[in-house]
């Protein structure tokens, strides 16, 4: 087949098969033909198969009805179906070279799939009249490292589910849309992070194991609702960013895997092309086709569906070749290192990409090892990620917090560690769904003690967590305390606002949000050491440690000082950075939390020598409690 008798250009073809091409998705799939004539054009990247064909409702799913035909020698297949509608399901129908193999796969650019457990595809169109031009506007000059940046992460299908009467089914996305708004504006977060949105057949996987890489899943309704739900999101104010996958996928049928009868988007190498834990193919990163496919995929989600973010998922996983392999299950590079260098230069060059099309956008770095630099400019040597997930903190503070107090001054370098690297990447501090499943309990349950300190460390470990340099993250349910682990198929456990205990820990999350939204000190600089300094790390005895916040200019510092035992600390002295009266704006022990309001008020500064500065304050710290009180200038 010639180009000129196709949707595709000279131009299209080359940058594809030089792996450029990062807008496939105007290309590929199943567009309307740009001549206005009716019915569809198919096309489809197989270079390796004997026949091609489309199969589909306009057909009778006969395989000799639509055949394609190769364009050229780009490994492209396409073709006009006059029959074709909007609506029409469909697959492709592939015959390879190795004994005649058929396979019936799912379009890899599909906009639209019907709901799984189905697996075809849906022809689509992806117009929708957006309301958010202000929110787009002023993204365009955001910059998140100066702002507040509070994500609420969660999973849509079990966030909240309709009762029995409709078999406890999932919400839909306007349905979502209705009640997560208001939740979100009440509890004063800035974003929220929705776990993986695209297309995937097995629900358990949590949307980690993605077959459609340019749909999001059915289950909740068609692509325009998702699109709505993003721009009502908008129009409130509020950031929205998903989880992406571009790590590894499923061995479905219907998807990527053996795609044209030979190892296509996949490394043919098991040692490079398999991932022994999740048991799913790993991308080819080394192939052209493969990055403009990936690329693309992150592209066409920051510009069909206006979303602010991605959160890159597996990223250890990507560039590490002897990720979770034994000696003798892996290759090493061409330098004889565990370094995946073609992979290296995929993420760089899709940094470099989304950022330089999406200016205030966000990609945020999963990634749980000291790889240096994931979070700076590739330009000197980073992988370009404008955040990372602070994994190491998220570990050693759980830990701590999971000790009996009168232990915990025993491992005060523990809670103290971070701040050996704290400035070493641009950090979000996340407590995310990880931490609340596969039996290792809620976080209300690795808090030690009786109900009341269990409740007043949970208190203690949020206050810990927002005064701390970095942006935050939070997984649905923690910030009520839910008891239970998070399980993907039923609801959060709501009814538990129905008690005091879980209304005082939501009630301080609001306004732990709110403190961290409105005071400058505790975001502008999250990410500099000119913003953070230590008054006292060392009194392990008491288990008490104290900074300071700083905005940009210094003024209007808040000090923040933590008792991590149930012990009531009268009169507990603390160098004051600057003299003159300090405002109490945050106690986690106030009696609206729950706590016994052992509160501070206004405290003046006395004068006298104490952690190396002239003037001090005597505080009353509560139990397992944590006090932010702001600098009065004068």
């Amino acid at each position: 087949m010639h180009i000129g008798e196709t949707n595709l250009t000279k131009h299209d073809i080359y940058l594809f098969n030089e792996g450029r091409h990062f807008h496939i998705y105007n290309m590929l799939g199943a567009q309307r033909p740009k001549d206005g004539r009716e019915g569809v054009h198919f096309a489809v990247w197989a270079p390796n198969a004997k026949k091609v064909s489309v199969i589909g409702d306009f057909n009778g799913w006969d395989p000799d009805r639509h055949d394609l035909h190769p364009v050229e020698s780009s490994g492209i297949w396409a073709g006009m179906v006059p029959e074709a509608k909007l609506g029409d399901v469909y697959k492709y129908y592939v015959r390879s070279h190795h004994n005649d193999h058929v396979e019936q796969k799912a379009d890899p650019v599909g906009f639209c799939t019907e709901c799984p457990p189905k697996s075809a595809s849906v022809v689509w169109d992806l117009s929708y009249d957006w309301n958010d031009g202000e929110w787009m506007e002023a993204r365009k000059t955001f910059d998140p490292q100066r702002k507040p940046v509070s994500i609420y992460e969660m999973h849509l299908g079990s966030w909240k589910r309709r009762g029995e009467d409709e078999d406890y089914r999932s919400l839909s996305y306007h349905e979502i849309a209705d009640e997560l708004i208001p939740y979100l504006k009440e509890m004063n977060y800035t974003h929220v992070e929705f776990m993986p949105v695209m297309e995937h057949p097995f629900y358990g996987s949590w949307g980690y194991q993605v077959t459609g890489y340019f749909a999001p899943t059915r289950r909740y309704g068609d692509p325009q609702l998702l699109m709505e739900l993003i721009d009502r999101l908008h129009q409130e104010g509020i950031g929205v960013i998903l989880d992406w996958v571009p790590s590894h996928f499923p061995t479905d049928g219907h998807g990527l895997g053996f795609f044209d009868g030979t190892h296509l988007y996949e490394h043919s190498d098991p040692r490079k092309g398999f991932h022994p834990d999740w048991s799913s193919w790993i991308f080819n990163y080394g192939r052209d086709e493969v990055r403009s496919f990936l690329i693309s995929s992150a592209m066409f989600w920051l510009e069909k569906y206006h979303v602010d973010g991605l959160r890159v998922d597996g990223v250890a996983s990507i560039i590490y070749l002897d990720y979770s392999r034994q000696d003798g299950e892996w290759i090493p590079n061409q330098y004889g290192g565990n370094e995946n260098l073609e992979a290296l230069r995929f993420l760089r060059e899709l940094n470099e990409t989304v950022y330089a099309h999406f200016p205030g956008i966000q990609m945020i770095a999963e990634e749980s090892t000291a790889w240096p630099m994931v979070s700076k400019p590739t330009s000197i040597g980073g992988l370009g990620f404008g955040m990372k997930w602070d994994m190491g903190w998220m570990h050693d503070t759980l830990e701590y917090f999971r000790k009996e107090p009168i232990h915990r001054k025993y491992h005060q370098n523990d809670i103290t560690f971070r701040s050996i690297y704290q400035f070493h990447e641009n950090f979000v501090l996340s407590l995310s769904h990880d931490e609340v499943v596969h039996g290792k309990g809620s976080l209300m349950e690795k808090m030690p003690g009786d109900d009341w300190q269990r409740f007043a460390n949970l208190r203690c470990l949020y206050a810990y967590m927002y005064a701390q340099s970095g942006k935050k993250l939070l997984f649905m349910g923690g910030d009520y305390g839910q008891w239970e682990e998070w399980k993907h198929d039923q609801s959060l456990n709501w009814h538990q606002l129905d008690y005091a205990p879980h209304q005082q820990i939501q009630r301080c999350m609001q306004d732990l949000n709110a403190v961290y939204r409105d005071e400058r000190a505790m975001h502008e600089l999250d990410f500099e050491s000119r913003g953070f300094e230590w008054i006292d790390a060392s009194d392990y005895e008491s288990s008490v440690l104290s900074f300071v916040r700083k905005p940009i200019g210094g003024q209007e510092m808040i000090l923040c000082a933590f008792n991590f035992t149930p012990v009531l600390r009268e009169g507990y002295r603390i160098g004051a950075p600057m003299p003159g009266e300090w405002v109490e704006i945050f106690n986690s022990d106030s009696e609206n939390y729950g706590g016994g309001d052992n509160l501070n008020g206004i405290k003046e500064t006395s004068i006298g020598e104490h952690h190396g500065r002239p003037q001090y304050l005597d505080l009353t710290l509560p139990p397992l409690g944590a006090t932010f009180l702001k600098w009065k200038s004068e």
